[in-house]
């Protein structure tokens, strides 16, 4: 008889919680490496340890005795990542795939280097790294700055529009780049109209399968809403984005789920702005608005079992997050527990979909999402803001 193999994941937050269902489906065992103790996904993964991924042995122990590895973010140091290898633990992403989301100077560098050569053109808008002041002039303003590691969510990101706003970012990068080896880049600020998403999965034997494209909303560099597929989207633009997150796959090696966030620009191109390679926040939509969803799929991928269809279940899905914000209900009472939206939220709405991440309320912080579908745009998104709005409390300023 074969035994199930036992899938280890790196990071106990909601995409690591998120793995969890389709893992129970696929009767996949799942071991849990977790920051700290109830945590997200320790709240539903019973076989976990807690411990600092960036200990190697921490990093052996919870591994041993499993196949594979698998990843809830990118921070595990890469070293650390060919030792597993070294010891025959298959990482999935490997670490020459995942560098690539982990320094976007490295990411840069590389689509850079073939989208020509594979005729994709360019992907990224026009970038360099940028050492001091004088380099900065020299690339021009107005420009973006971002540190190469550990910014997310509109962290270590810059606007810079003269000398003076180039001084924090520079001593950002003085003060972080010993430590993590952290650089700066300057890029273009690009004229784009709206972002978007391409999300693909691919496995160890080269099987791919690609996400309708969507539309992001960001606001203060949080992802806000994801509208599936994106509105308006001319077809062959659609097609291209897609085609550039599976080529970026493929020449990356990529295994599991790998998200391309993409500026769509105002003269009708789209440019590469971040990678991910694990489930992402703009494929949440896909949990109940896919025949498969990116949490299966990047299951199935990183395990090279046959990927699940993408395709849409219905003419539109709608995701919006569930920020920690005022938590109180229009009469003045308190909300207390995010549980407490679900009286209204589910009677109001029979069809809606939450997903809570058991996490406290803090000011910003994402702690759920609800999803909708159905053939009406405008009733999915009235629908998906007024339930959010409820859980976050700020009822009535639906569309912040």
């Amino acid at each position: 008889m074969t035994l199930t193999p036992t899938l280890a994941v790196i990071g106990g937050g909601q995409l690591a919680r998120m793995m969890a269902q389709p893992a129970i489906a696929l009767g996949l065992p799942l071991r849990l490496l977790a920051e700290a103790e109830g945590v997200s996904a320790a709240q539903v993964i019973p076989d976990q340890m807690v411990g600092d991924y960036r200990d190697l042995d921490t990093l052996k122990k919870v591994t041993e005795g499993c196949d594979v590895v698998t990843f809830d973010h990118e921070h595990v140091p890469t070293e650390h990542l060919r030792a597993l290898e070294e010891a025959g633990v298959a990482c999935r992403p490997g670490p020459e795939a995942l560098v690539h989301a982990q320094d976007k100077g490295v990411m840069r560098e590389r689509l850079d280097e073939f989208g020509g050569r594979v005729g994709l053109g360019q992907l990224c808008p026009r970038n360099a790294i940028v050492q001091s002041l004088a380099d900065v002039e020299a690339f021009g303003f107005p420009c973006v700055l971002k540190t190469t590691r550990g910014g997310y969510d509109g962290k270590g990101v810059w606007i810079v529009r003269s000398a003076a706003d180039a001084d924090e970012p520079l001593r950002v990068v003085a003060e972080t780049a010993a430590v993590n080896g952290t650089r700066l880049l300057a890029e273009e600020l690009v004229d784009f109209r709206r972002e978007l998403s391409a999300i693909v999965a691919r496995s160890p034997s080269g099987q791919a399968a690609a996400y309708p494209v969507v539309h992001t909303l960001q606001v203060d560099g949080v992802c806000r809403e994801v509208i599936a597929p994106a509105p308006d989207l001319p077809p062959e633009l659609a097609t291209h984005a897609q085609e550039i997150a599976l080529t970026i796959a493929k020449e990356l090696e990529v295994t599991g789920i790998l998200a391309v966030e993409l500026f769509e620009t105002t003269d009708g191109r789209v440019l590469v702005n971040e990678l991910a390679m694990r489930p992402h926040n703009t494929g949440h939509w896909t949990q109940d608005g896919a025949v498969t969803s990116q949490f299966e799929n990047h299951l199935r991928a990183v395990m090279d079992l046959p990927l699940g269809s993408p395709a849409p279940r219905a003419t539109w899905s709608v995701m919006v997050n569930i920020l920690g914000g005022d938590n109180e209900f229009p009469d003045g009472g308190e909300v207390g527990r995010l549980y407490d939206g679900y009286p209204h939220a589910l009677a109001r709405d029979p069809r809606l979909r939450v997903h809570l991440y058991g996490k406290e309320l803090r000011p910003g912080r994402k702690v759920g999402h609800v999803n909708t579908y159905g053939d009406d745009l405008d009733d999915c998104l009235d629908r998906a803001r007024h339930a959010a709005a409820w859980f976050r409390g700020n009822l009535g300023n639906e569309s912040e």
